[in-house]
C-alpha cells in the first residue's frame, strides 16, 4: 500500500509540475516578449549571423532535440563545444547575455513544448551524454531536462574555471562534466515540486548575486 501511495503522490508531483511549467512559461513568454524583441535586434545589429542559436541536445528517454538560444557566438569561427569567459568567439552583445543568463530566454519556447521543463538537468550535447556511465544515463534521461538545476546554481562561476584551466575542453570532460553528472542523478532520485520551487528562486538569488558583482578574485581549482 505505502508504495502504491508513494507512486501516486509522485504522479501528482509530476502532473502539478507540468501544470506550473506551462502556466509558468506562458505567463514568462509573454512578459518578456517585448525584452526578446530588444535582444534579437541587438543581435542583428552586431554583425551577420541568425539570431537564435540551434544546437542538437539529448532530451528525455535519449530522443534528440534542437535547442534554442540567443546566439551570442560569431556563426563563422568554428571552435570546442565548451567556451570559457574571454573566449574570441563571443560577441560583445553575447557576453552581457551570457553573463545575464537572458541568452537562455527562447528555451521557454522548448518549455512550452514540452521537450524541456524550468527544471530539470541542463540538456547536453550528444558527445557529451555518451561519456556518462550508462546506469547514470538512464536516470538522468529518465525525465525532461530543464532550464536551470542545481548544478547551474553552484556552478555558475563555470565559464571562469574554464579560461583558467590550461585544456578547457579536457577539463569540462574531467571533471566539471562528472561533478555534473552526480548532481543530476541527485536531483532526479529526490526531485519535487516544492524543491524545484526552491531551485527557481536560488537561480534567481544566483543572478542577481551575479550581475551585481565583479568577477572573483580567485577560482579555486582542483
Amino acid at each position: 500500500m505505502m508504495g502504491t501511495a508513494g507512486k501516486s503522490s509522485r504522479a501528482r508531483s509530476i502532473d502539478a509540475k507540468r501544470v506550473f511549467d506551462v502556466m509558468a512559461t506562458s505567463l514568462g513568454l509573454l512578459l518578456s516578449a517585448p525584452l526578446m524583441a530588444a535582444i534579437a535586434v541587438a543581435i542583428r545589429a552586431g554583425g551577420d549571423g541568425p539570431v537564435l542559436f540551434r544546437q542538437q541536445r539529448v532530451g528525455r528517454g535519449g530522443v534528440l532535440f534542437r535547442i534554442r538560444k540567443f546566439r551570442t557566438m560569431r556563426s563563422d569561427l568554428p571552435g570546442a563545444l565548451v567556451s570559457p569567459t574571454g573566449d574570441p568567439r563571443v560577441t560583445g552583445v553575447g557576453a552581457v547575455l551570457r553573463r545575464s543568463k537572458l541568452d537562455e530566454l527562447p528555451q521557454l519556447l522548448d518549455v512550452l513544448q514540452g521537450r524541456m521543463s524550468l527544471v530539470g538537468p541542463r540538456p547536453e550535447v550528444p558527445a557529451y551524454v555518451a561519456l556518462w556511465p550508462e546506469d547514470k544515463r538512464r536516470v538522468i534521461l529518465s525525465v525532461r531536462p530543464g532550464i536551470t538545476d542545481p548544478a547551474t546554481v553552484l556552478l555558475r562561476y563555470e565559464a571562469d574555471q574554464l579560461a583558467a584551466a590550461v585544456d578547457p575542453e579536457a577539463f569540462y570532460r574531467e571533471y566539471l562534466l562528472p561533478r555534473k553528472v552526480e548532481m543530476y542523478v541527485h536531483y532526479v532520485e529526490n526531485r519535487s515540486f516544492s524543491g524545484d520551487l526552491r531551485i527557481l528562486f536560488s537561480t534567481v538569488r544566483a543572478l542577481v548575486e551575479r550581475t551585481a558583482e565583479e568577477r572573483p578574485a580567485g577560482i579555486h581549482m582542483p
